[in-house]
């Protein structure tokens, strides 16, 4: 899913760019109201997870890959702004230091991994329901496959490749990935919160909801 360098415009990055400026500097904002200091190790923690999980990919089609995202698990025990953080800085470390996603398209890749992904699963828990296995496996199924197809939006609209072309094979291959990412989210999620991990974190929506 990580956009190589050259593979958008100028006007498409520059765009997701300051989208995905507005986005990351909202969610330090809330982050910093949201979460206090005993819970800012999670977000380490689950920085450290998605990083592992994400090594593992394999090339799509169009220039781009296929692999783990990890953000609606993030979203499910930090919250969407705590999610969106930690997916930011987990592909900024991938762009800088393992050349996985371009320098120039680092915005597009923040937006697409980090902002939209986090943001599809915090909508699907709060129509179904934080914590419930659905809302895990949905939110991780719809994070993963909406990502990707903002990945194939960007790239027709820079002209790199045809949107006939990219986006059948971007939406095929995340929808089947969507369905393993939705059932390891979800062992991973029960086995989280049945033994008590990162418990203060986990409290994120309950702890909404009263607000």
């Amino acid at each position: 899913m990580h956009i190589p360098d050259g593979f958008l415009d100028a006007k498409t990055w520059m765009s997701a760019a300051a989208l995905s400026s507005v986005a990351v500097g909202y969610s330090i904002k809330k982050t910093r109201d949201s979460l206090g200091d005993r819970q800012a190790p999670a977000l380490g923690v689950m920085a450290a997870f998605i990083f592992a999980a994400q090594m593992v990919n394999f090339p799509v089609g169009g220039g781009t890959s296929g692999h783990l995202l990890g953000a609606a698990l993030a979203t499910a025990l930090l919250g969407p702004w705590g999610a969106c953080l930690v997916l930011a800085t987990v592909v900024i470390i991938q762009a800088l230091f393992f050349a996985d996603g371009g320098i120039t398209v680092l915005g597009a890749n923040i937006l697409n991994m980090a902002v939209i992904a986090p943001l599809v699963s915090h909508l699907i828990y709060k129509f179904l329901g934080a914590g419930r296995p659905l809302a895990i496996f949905l939110g991780s199924w719809c994070s993963i496959f909406l990502s990707a197809i903002a990945v194939a939006l960007q790239l027709a609209l820079s002209g790199t490749i045809p949107l006939s072309v990219v986006l059948p094979a971007m939406a095929g291959w995340h929808a089947l990935i969507g369905i393993g990412e939705g059932l390891i989210t979800c062992a991973v999620y029960a086995f989280i919160t049945r033994n008590g991990l990162l418990e203060p974190a986990v409290r994120y929506y309950g702890a909404e909801a009263k607000r």
